[in-house]
């Protein structure tokens, strides 16, 4: 994948690269709650196999990502290992935890 400079490309990227093989026997809301500059709020919607992302956020989320949009965006960028950020409180987790972890696939 490309060196990511905003979540937002990172995001956008995710919906494009995420193949159904991925996608496969998922089927979820996720809530990034990105907070600092460049952050947000937006839903991943995952069903049938296929993953669509829009800004705002859904009325029940099945899991939810909160972090610093420049730490995402490390994330992503391979930068800052996810079970690290996680372990350091600059990942946290509400909802299903066997969820979060699956979506480090999407990303690879």
């Amino acid at each position: 994948m490309p060196e990511f400079t905003s979540a937002v490309q990172a995001l956008e990227a995710l919906q494009g690269s995420a193949g159904p093989e991925k996608l496969a026997g998922i089927d979820a809301v996720v809530l990034f709650d990105l907070s600092g500059e460049g952050g947000g709020q937006w839903t991943a919607t995952i069903a049938n196999s296929q993953l669509s992302v829009t800004e705002g956020t859904a009325t029940a989320s099945t899991v939810t990502l909160k972090m610093a949009a420049a730490d995402f965006v490390a994330m992503l960028n391979g930068d800052l290992n996810p079970v690290a950020a996680f372990m350091q409180g600059r990942l946290k987790v509400e909802g299903d935890m066997s969820l979060a972890m699956q979506l480090q696939a999407l990303f690879s």
